[in-house]
């Protein structure tokens, strides 16, 4: 048996915590994972609009 090596995928910072909301939302709600996935995108452009201070 032969192992196949795979190259790792790269994940942004704004990926990790967008599948993290989106995880959370699917958990947490019955929405469906694209609604999730289309939810956590509106939600962290929100939180991304808060100034630095404020956070």
């Amino acid at each position: 048996m032969t192992a196949v090596a795979t190259a790792p995928t790269y994940l942004s910072p704004y990926d990790l915590r967008l599948s993290l909301v989106a995880a959370e939302l699917r958990q947490s709600t019955d929405v469906p994972d694209a609604a999730a996935t289309t939810l956590a995108e509106k939600i962290l452009r929100a939180l991304d609009h808060i100034p630095e201070k404020i956070r």
